[in-house]
C-alpha cells in the first residue's frame, strides 16, 4: 500500500503499450501463428505478453538449438516467418547452430534476444553481452549467422528494426534475422504508430518480380532451352520456398525433361511421375548421372547445386550445358537467369512452345545395389531396405517427413518417396544431427499434420528430449528411431578410409523404447523388432492425435546408400587408398 508520503506510482500514458505487448501485436497481425523458444529473466517479459495477448502461441521448448528448429520447420511447412525467443548468456548461445542451419538454407527466422538492462551494460552485469567492459558483443556473434542483427537500444527504434529484420529475413537470399532486446527495452512503453502494412507479410502480387528478370538472361536460356534435344532438370528446395511446384512441372512438361531433384527437395516434384529421374548427389540414385550424360542441358532450378547434390556428377556436368533459375549464382559454370524462381520458371516457359515434349526413356531411381552387412549383429536387426519399406507402407500422403543425418537419413533419401501432398524435409545447409526433433514439433503445431521425424540413436541422444515437448503440446508427431547402437556413418569412415575403426563410435547396447515409455507413461511408444511390427505401430500411430514413438534395432555395419561407401564392403577393403585418392575427382564429400 502507497503511504500518504509516498509519489504516486506512474500511470502509464494514454494510448501506449509495453514495447512487448506492441511486438506480439505486430507477429500476429504478420500472420505468425507460434512463438518457440526457452524462457528466462530477461525473455519472461516476451513470454508474458504472448500468454496476455492470446493471438501467437508460445510453445516453450527443452533446449534453445530445438526452438530455433522449430522455428524452422514451421517455416518451411507454412512458408511464413518462423519466430524463436532465447533469454541471455548461455540461452542465447544455444540459438547459433540452429540459425546457422536456417542461414545456409536459406529459412526465414526471426530471433528475439533477451539482454541484461542498458544500464547495468558494462558493469559487471549476469550475462553481459553487451561488448563493453570486456564482455563480449552478442551482434559480433550472430551477425554472421544472420541477414540482420540489430540491438534494440530504445523502444522507439523497434518498428523500424522489426520492419528492417522481417523484410531482410524474407528477401532473398532469405535467412534469419536477430533482434537484441535489453530488458528495460522490452518493458518500455511505446505509442502505438499508425497503422500502415504488417511486418511480415508478402509483398501484394504483382507483375514487377517478373519485369526485374534481366530480358538478356532470360532470352538466353530461353534459347538454349528451345534449342536443346534432352533436358535435366535438377530441382532444389528453392522451388519449395517459392511455392512453385506447379511451374516446374509444366516447364518439365514444355521440355519433355527429366526432373531429378536434390536431396534436401525430394518433395518439388511428384516422385512417382515417369519423369522422376531420382535423387541427385551422394545419397542419391546413378539413374540421375545416366540421364545427365545423356543430355543436351541440364537446367538448375531454385539449387545452385551444392558438393552434397553434385557428388559424382562434376564429370558430367562438365560436358554439359548447363543453366540455372534461382536468386543466387550456381556452384557449377553455366548461363544464369537471375530473380525470383517462380517467376523465372513462368518466364521461361511463356516463351517456349505451347505442345509438350514426350520425355524420353529412362530407367527411374532404382535403389543402389548394397552388400548384405557381416552379421555382427545378424538375427536381431532390422535392414533399412526393409524398414523404409515398412514407413513407406504407412506414410499418410499428406504428411510432413524430417529426415536427420547419418545412415538412417542416408537411406531414407534414397529409399523413401516423399508423401505426395507433404513437406520431405532434410537439414543439409549445416547437417547438424537432432536437427528434426524440433523441426518436426514446429511442423505439426504449424500444420496439424501427422509429421514423422526420421533420427538415428546419436541424434536422438543429441535432442531427442524434445520427445517431451511434443507429449506437453499433444504435437502428432511420429518418432521413428533407427537404433544401430552407434554413430555408425563415423564408424564406417573409420573402417573404410582410415585403416580400421578404433570402436570409439560404437556403442554398448541400449533400449530406447523402454527408456522412452518409463519416462513419458503417456506416450504410444513400440519397440518394433521386425518391420512388420514397425508398420503396425506407424499405422497405429497415424490413427491418434498425439504423438507416437517407435524405435528399431539395426546393425552399425550396415553400408547406406552413400556414394563415398559404394566401393567398399567390409571383407573386401584393398582399393581403400586407390579410392581415397580418387575420391576428390568424382567430387564426392567428405561427411562425417
Amino acid at each position: 500500500m502507497t503511504s500518504p508520503t509516498s509519489p504516486a506510482p506512474d500511470r502509464p500514458a494514454a494510448g501506449t503499450v509495453r514495447l512487448v505487448d506492441y511486438l506480439a501485436g505486430e507477429l500476429a497481425r504478420a500472420g505468425v501463428t507460434h512463438l518457440f523458444g526457452v524462457g528466462g529473466a530477461n525473455i519472461e517479459d516476451l513470454y508474458d505478453a504472448v500468454h496476455r495477448g492470446g493471438s501467437v502461441r508460445g510453445v516453450v521448448a527443452k533446449h534453445e538449438f530445438s526452438a530455433v528448429t522449430m522455428a524452422d520447420g514451421y517455416a518451411r511447412t507454412t512458408r511464413r516467418l518462423g519466430v524463436v525467443a532465447a533469454t541471455s548468456g548461455g540461452g542465447a548461445m544455444n540459438l547459433v547452430p540452429g540459425l546457422a542451419e536456417a542461414h545456409a538454407s536459406r529459412v526465414p527466422v526471426l530471433a528475439l534476444v533477451g539482454e541484461p538492462p542498458t544500464g547495468q551494460a558494462g558493469h559487471g552485469a549476469f550475462q553481459d553481452s553487451s561488448g563493453r567492459a570486456g564482455s563480449f558483443d552478442a551482434s559480433e556473434v550472430f551477425g554472421p549467422v544472420s541477414r540482420f542483427c540489430a540491438r534494440v537500444r530504445d523502444a522507439d527504434s523497434l518498428p523500424e528494426l522489426l520492419s528492417r529484420a522481417v523484410a531482410a529475413a524474407r528477401t532473398d537470399p532469405r535467412g534469419p534475422a536477430v533482434l537484441l532486446l535489453p530488458k528495460d527495452v522490452q518493458q518500455a512503453r511505446i505509442r502505438r504508430p499508425g497503422r500502415g502494412p504488417a511486418p511480415g507479410l508478402p509483398a501484394p502480387a504483382s507483375t514487377a518480380a517478373a519485369a526485374a528478370l534481366d530480358t538478356a538472361a532470360l532470352s538466353a536460356v530461353s534459347d538454349i532451352l528451345r534449342g536443346a534435344g534432352r533436358v535435366l532438370i535438377v530441382a532444389g528446395e528453392g522451388v519449395a520456398a517459392a511455392d512453385a511446384r506447379a511451374e516446374l512441372a509444366e516447364l518439365a512438361g514444355r521440355l519433355g525433361a527429366w526432373v531429378a531433384v536434390t536431396p534436401d527437395a525430394k518433395d518439388v516434384f511428384d516422385n512417382r511421375d515417369p519423369r522422376f529421374a531420382g535423387v541427385a548427389g551422394v545419397m542419391g540414385h546413378a539413374n540421375v548421372e545416366d540421364c545427365l550424360r545423356r543430355a543436351d542441358v541440364c537446367l538448375l532450378a531454385g539449387t545452385r547445386l551444392p558438393l552434397l547434390a553434385r557428388g559424382g556428377l562434376d564429370r558430367a556436368l562438365s560436358a554439359t550445358e548447363v543453366v540455372c533459375l534461382g536468386p543466387e549464382p550456381p556452384f557449377v559454370p553455366g548461363t544464369a537467369l537471375r530473380g525470383d524462381v517462380r517467376e523465372a520458371l513462368r518466364a521461361v516457359t511463356a516463351r517456349l512452345p505451347a505442345r509438350p515434349r514426350a520425355c524420353p526413356p529412362h530407367a527411374g531411381p532404382r535403389p543402389r545395389p548394397l552388400p548384405d552387412p557381416d552379421g555382427r549383429t545378424a538375427g536381431r536387426t532390422v535392414r533399412y531396405p526393409q524398414a523404409i519399406a515398412a514407413v513407406e507402407a504407412a506414410l499418410p500422403q499428406h504428411a510432413h517427413v524430417f529426415v536427420d543425418a547419418g545412415n538412417a537419413g542416408a537411406s531414407a533419401v534414397h529409399l523413401l518417396p516423399a508423401p505426395r501432398h507433404g513437406r520431405f524435409v532434410v537439414a543439409v545447409g549445416m547437417g547438424g544431427m537432432g536437427y528434426t526433433f524440433g523441426a518436426g514439433i514446429g511442423a505439426a503445431l504449424a500444420t496439424g499434420r501427422r509429421t514423422y521425424v526420421l533420427a538415428g540413436d546419436g541424434s536422438f541422444f543429441m535432442h531427442g528430449m524434445e520427445v517431451h515437448t511434443a507429449v506437453e503440446y499433444a504435437a502428432p508427431v511420429t518418432f521413428v528411431v533407427f537404433n544401430n547402437n552407434a554413430h555408425a556413418m563415423c564408424a564406417l569412415r573409420e573402417e573404410f578410409l582410415q585403416g580400421g575403426s578404433r570402436r570409439d563410435d560404437v556403442f554398448g547396447r541400449t533400449d530406447l523404447a523402454a527408456g522412452v515409455a518409463a519416462a513419458f507413461p503417456s506416450l504410444d511408444v513400440t519397440r518394433a523388432d521386425d518391420a512388420a511390427q514397425l508398420r503396425e505401430a506407424l499405422l497405429r500411430g497415424n490413427a491418434g492425435d498425439g504423438p507416437a514413438f517407435v524405435a528399431l534395432d539395426c546393425d552399425p555395419a550396415e553400408i547406406p546408400p552413400f556414394l563415398p561407401f559404394q566401393s567398399f564392403t567390409t571383407t573386401d577393403r584393398t582399393a581403400r587408398n586407390d579410392h581415397e585418392e580418387s575420391s576428390d575427382e568424382r567430387g564426392v564429400v567428405h561427411v562425417g
